[in-house]
């Protein structure tokens, strides 16, 4: 599953049929069917979960970038006729419009390394998860985010923790002082939109034709365990 991520392969079942049953027998010597495959991604949820918190996170160098990225789960016309996410997924709005499904929330280092993740509806506001103590307990100094991530009471708590908001300001809201090195950092927030292009178009994190919650997990961790192994991350 880790490898289908790696690959230029677009169809999971196209790379395990043509490539993985005929070219890595002595890697797989007993193959089972495509849909037994499928059934048994299942039980790789919790395994990889462990592997990706445990072995492919980065670490964080006192500059971190958080932002939270759309995962579609259908077409937002079709949001009352989808069955497979239903009571699950949930209406949202991001930077680029409406869309049903889920919001990926990522925290990564100026490496380009993952530090954190959390899964969450659409309609989540993009605040939440870092009032979650766990999201953001490995993380020290700088945190740069975008005018989603405002809000007095979540500076102060972070600040309190030991982390750094840095955002920019809204149109309506009085300016403030702040230093130089700040606003470079911000204009460099752009590392963490490359991260989550390459998630969504190199490791495929983002497909709409799941047919069960559980193999949407597991799609997603195996995309996750992939990009940790890229040579080169956006820097």
């Amino acid at each position: 599953m880790v490898l289908f991520h790696s690959g230029n392969f677009r169809n999971l079942k196209h790379f395990y049929l043509f490539y993985v049953k005929p070219h890595l027998k002595s890697e797989f010597p007993e193959t089972v069917s495509y849909n037994r495959f499928v059934e048994l991604q299942q039980k790789a949820v919790v395994p990889m979960a462990l592997f990706l918190k445990i072995c492919c996170l980065g670490k964080c160098t006192g500059i971190s970038f958080i932002d939270s990225t759309p995962l579609r789960s259908c077409h937002i016309k079709r949001e009352k006729q989808h069955k497979t996410f239903k009571g699950m997924a949930a209406k949202g709005q991001c930077s680029i419009g409406w869309f049903f499904g889920f919001k990926l929330h990522l925290i990564i280092n100026d490496k380009g390394e993952i530090l954190d993740f959390m899964l969450t509806q659409g309609n989540v506001d993009d605040r939440e998860p870092l009032k979650n103590d766990n999201f953001h307990k490995k993380i020290i100094g700088k945190l740069y985010g975008d005018k989603g991530y405002i809000g007095k009471d979540l500076f102060e708590k972070l600040f309190v923790d030991g982390v750094h908001l840095v955002t920019k300001i809204r149109k309506n809201m009085k300016n403030s002082l702040m230093h130089t090195y700040d606003k470079v950092m911000l204009k460099k927030r752009s590392i963490i939109e490359t991260v989550n292009d390459e998630l969504k178009n190199m490791c495929q994190i983002e497909h709409t034709r799941h047919r069960s919650f559980d193999n949407f997990l597991s799609n997603l961790l195996s995309g996750l365990i992939a990009y940790s192994f890229f040579p080169k991350k956006p820097p």
